[in-house]
């Protein structure tokens, strides 16, 4: 009999040719779209939410041409109440979040998998560009990087647990993006070169700040853009949606690069300096996940990543007991964000990782 995999199908390339590749090698594969925002608002936003109707039809077309089968699965309420709920506080809170990660550990690897044992499916599927193994010596499943340097997802998974992993499949993992599409052009799929999405799939017009003004029932408060001196530079629109890092849309004029240092949300102040000041040597991690490997007792070496596109640097991991580790870096990182995660690796293995913490919590 063959084994049952279910397999996250958002209507992109990446998942479909994820699919195509388990059912070629026997698997018994149901192809599974997730709605995420529920039948009215997918159908009113068109192609801009992932739940959207043309996405779904992708994915069944797919399903159709591999001659598998295809069901979708409402799980808007958890998504809002897991993700979107999160994202939102998160800003209300001055944390800069990543619903990916969010969505990853309590939507695809949460309640799919829930529904995929109802379904008599062990493990799922996803597009995901990253790799799994198991220690031979000490039976833990592992997380690896995807062998595409330039694809790989392995940050936005570290939050997944040892039975999450060991019932999860990655096909795509040791492919790269053209052979991806290679195979969906050679297979006839409809999503061969459809554009991968690039935006947060919750938020339709790309308006961040419009989205979290609606959602928190808040309005434009102005106040002060000052540098780390003190002085006043200009006046900022609102507090709410900048981040740690931006030098985009500050409408400051001051000769030269400004970037976000810090909120004084106490007195409404938006504090900016030079890409110097962003420099920092030190963060805390809080509620770490040791994905791969058993919780270290003593400092360990390490390559740390601070968001995704961050270039792992190297690092001292100081374990501080609570789920908390204190990270030391080589040389200083600049823009670390309170609310992302710090993402631990040793060489293509993912140890864990876990929130980086504001400094008032360090």
């Amino acid at each position: 009999m063959r084994e049952r995999v279910v397999v996250a199908m958002s209507g992109g390339v990446d998942s479909s040719v994820a699919a195509a590749l388990l059912h070629q090698q026997g698997f018994d594969v149901i192809g599974m779209t997730l709605e995420l925002w529920g039948r009215d608002v997918c159908a009113s936003a068109g192609s801009r939410l992932c739940c959207s109707v043309r996405d779904t039809l992708d994915a069944r077309a797919v399903a159709g041409r591999l001659g598998i089968r295809h069901e979708k699965l409402d799980l808007a309420a958890t998504f809002r109440a897991t993700v979107i709920d999160y994202f939102v506080s998160s800003y209300r809170d001055g944390l800069t979040p990543n619903p990916c990660i969010a969505c990853n550990d309590h939507i695809k690897f949460g309640a799919l998998l829930d529904h995929a044992r109802a379904l008599g499916a062990e493990r799922v599927a996803t597009g995901h560009y990253a790799r799994t193994d198991v220690d031979q010596v000490t039976g833990r499943h592992r997380l690896r990087r995807g062998l595409a340097p330039d694809k790989d997802q392995s940050y936005v998974l570290f939050g997944l647990s040892q039975a999450q992993l060991a019932r999860t499949l990655f096909p795509v993992g040791d492919l790269n993006k053209a052979e991806v599409r290679a195979q969906a052009r050679e297979l006839g799929l409809v999503t061969a070169d459809k554009p991968d999405s690039q935006d947060v799939c919750f938020i339709r017009d790309r308006n961040k700040d419009g989205f979290l003004r609606r959602e928190l029932h808040v309005t434009d408060e102005p106040g002060p853009i000052m540098d780390s001196a003190g002085r006043v530079l200009g006046s900022h629109r609102g507090l709410l949606g900048y981040t740690i890092g931006q030098r985009e849309g500050l409408g400051v004029a001051a000769g030269r690069p400004l970037y976000v240092l810090a909120f004084d949300r106490p007195n409404n102040r938006l504090i900016v300096g030079s890409r110097e000041e962003l420099l920092q040597a030190t963060c805390t991690a809080e509620r770490v996940n040791w994905v791969s490997v058993a919780p270290p007792v003593a400092p360990r070496q390490a390559r740390v990543k601070i968001r995704s596109r961050h270039e792992a640097a190297p690092a001292t991991l100081l374990p501080l007991g609570a789920g908390r580790v204190r990270v030391e870096f080589e040389e200083p990182q600049s823009a670390i964000t309170p609310g992302q995660a710090a993402v631990f690796y040793e060489g293509d293995l993912v140890l864990g990782g876990g929130w980086i913490a504001a400094e008032e919590a360090q």
